[in-house]
């Protein structure tokens, strides 16, 4: 895989009682492979501030990590059939989040990488929702990614 890639990442909620919400993003990022994990880096704009929110994406076998670090900040560890627990910083205040993953899934082939978790979220200890992400990586410029006018 290429240093420079294109993320797509894709997130989907499900929250018990109310509509699926939706989030799909596709940035520029880098792309590194060290000490047998892949890492992902983007910077991410959240509207109205004007600071960026550089993200860092680990990949093992049945792991992921993501590492925000700007306007918002967390760390956040998806293991497969594991618990982990975490504070998400945003400039309103805190939140103490619960990561129950129960799939994380790595295809690698020689110039992509997909990732899919799905896993379940708390806040403060209680069930919210459950929630998939997908994260597809290809080289810059590979037709795997398009822009729809």
């Amino acid at each position: 895989m290429t240093k420079e890639v294109l993320l797509s990442i894709t997130g989907l909620q499900f929250a018990p009682g109310e509509e699926s919400d939706s989030l799909e993003l596709i940035t520029p990022g880098e792309h590194y492979f060290r000490n047998g994990k892949h890492y992902f880096l983007y910077d991410e704009v959240i509207e109205g501030f004007d600071q960026v929110t550089k993200n860092v994406i680990k990949v093992a076998p049945d792991y992921m990590e993501l590492t925000k670090k700007g306007v918002t900040s967390a760390h956040m560890i998806f293991e497969k059939d594991k618990k982990n627990v975490t504070y998400y910083y945003t400039p309103y205040g805190s939140l103490l989040l619960g990561v129950d993953a129960h799939r994380v899934d790595v295809t690698e082939q020689e110039d992509t990488m997909q990732v899919e978790v799905e896993y379940g979220l708390e806040m403060n200890y209680e069930h919210i929702a459950d929630c998939h992400i997908k994260i597809s990586a290809a080289p810059r410029g590979d037709s795997q990614f398009h822009l729809l006018p």
